[in-house]
């Protein structure tokens, strides 16, 4: 390349070079700019603080309501998780006392039974020859009263012995114990011993329902033959009342008592709340999970509970110091976090992040955001909403 080729070459490198130079020092103030507004605050959409200014008129005023956050002994709830299951005190397992053919079967699983209804009859030959040792044990006491009586009226006009009449007494007494064995047979046996001396239904004996309530289980069929075993053949449970068996964490039993309310809930009636009673507390701690057994009475008016149910129990407990607490509805939450207004001037109010924990069924307990004293909107925070969403300080 010649020298004067060269020398072309190298000015037009100088001349851009000293172009690029001057297109970035125009642009600088406009950099410097842009920090500076950003730098001086200035209101910008999508604030991510979380701290929001509003003002309101005295009308807006009127509509919202505002109180003083003061601490109180404030209730705790511990919540925790359990199962529906039969009220064992309210369960009647039926089984039969003898061998037998099933007779006369009335009811089916899910039937309701009153108290003394007949649930089936049973045939059986064990039945009927108790019936015949009763009917037999009868003629033998009346022949030994008769017996007696003779031999006593003998020997008052001394006709016999007084071994006779020892002899003839210790026979009544022997007849005597003998009915009273048989009437004791046929009692647990469930049969009539009024019936049973007029000498009907000498092989059947009516099974009734020792409580009202629904059946739950039935293992039997009609013309079956069972034998006295201890395998029930039928359940009985009273639903009015059902237990409910929970876990709960061992750091928490100090604050738990016999007696203690409760509201239980479940998923099929998330709307619902049973009212609950601490029947028992487990007497060991799962050394795996360090939770006892909590064991709570809950009504069942409307039999809405089915045992195997998944419930969640919650427990109002007294917390351990005051704490400031608010209505539920001060509190609304955004993005994950919780927030509440506070009135920070005669008609100024400041959106402020809280931290917060149950207290009560309508209450929260602040725990970090806002100390005693300050005012905070308790009633109307949708329309302190509604003027930030509109961007309206």
């Amino acid at each position: 390349m010649s020298a004067p080729v060269r020398s072309i070459a190298r000015l037009t490198i100088c001349a851009a070079l000293a172009l690029l130079a001057a297109c970035r020092h125009e642009a600088s103030p406009e950099t410097s700019a842009s920090a500076a507004e950003t730098a001086a605050g200035e209101p910008r959409a999508g604030r991510t603080s979380g701290v929001s200014t509003l003002h309101l008129d005295e009308a807006q005023i009127a509509e919202i309501r505002i109180e003083t956050a003061t601490p109180r002994a404030a209730g705790d709830v511990i919540r925790t998780t359990g199962t529906v299951e039969f009220n064992g005190d309210r369960v009647a397992r039926i089984l039969t006392p003898v061998s037998g053919q099933v007779q006369d079967l009335r009811v089916n699983v899910g039937d309701d039974v009153r108290r003394g209804e007949t649930l089936f009859v049973l045939s059986s030959r064990e039945v009927a020859a108790a019936i015949s040792d009763h009917l037999a044990s009868q003629k033998d006491l009346d022949l030994a009263e008769k017996t007696f009586a003779m031999t006593r009226d003998l020997f008052d006009h001394q006709a016999a012995s007084r071994i006779a009449l020892q002899q003839s007494e210790n026979d009544l007494a022997k007849a005597r114990a003998k009915v009273a064995q048989t009437a004791e047979v046929l009692r647990v046996l469930g049969v009539d011993e009024t019936a049973a001396a007029g000498g009907t239904l000498l092989s059947r004996v009516r099974v009734p329902a020792p409580i009202a309530g629904t059946i739950t289980e039935r293992t039997i069929t009609n013309g079956q033959f069972v034998s006295a075993e201890s395998t029930p053949l039928m359940t009985i449970a009273d639903l009015s009342a059902v237990w409910v068996q929970a876990d709960v964490f061992e750091r928490d039993l100090h604050r738990i008592a016999v007696g203690q309310k409760a509201d239980v809930t479940t998923a099929a009636y998330p709307d619902d709340r049973f009212r609950a009673e601490v029947a028992r507390i487990g007497a060991v701690v799962d050394p795996q999970t360090r939770t006892a057994k909590l064991r709570f009475v809950v009504a069942n008016p409307k039999l809405r509970l089915k045992p195997g149910m998944f419930t969640t129990a919650a427990l109002q407990v007294t917390a351990d110091q005051p704490a400031v607490t608010v209505p539920a509805k001060a509190v609304f939450v955004e993005g994950g976090r919780s927030y509440a207004y506070v009135q920070t001037g005669a008609a100024e109010f400041t959106r402020r992040e809280v931290v917060t924990a149950p207290a009560d069924a309508d209450r929260v307990r602040i725990a970090r955001g806002i100390a005693a004293g300050e005012r905070i909107v308790t009633d109307g925070v949708l329309l302190l909403r509604a003027r930030e969403t509109d961007g309206t300080q």
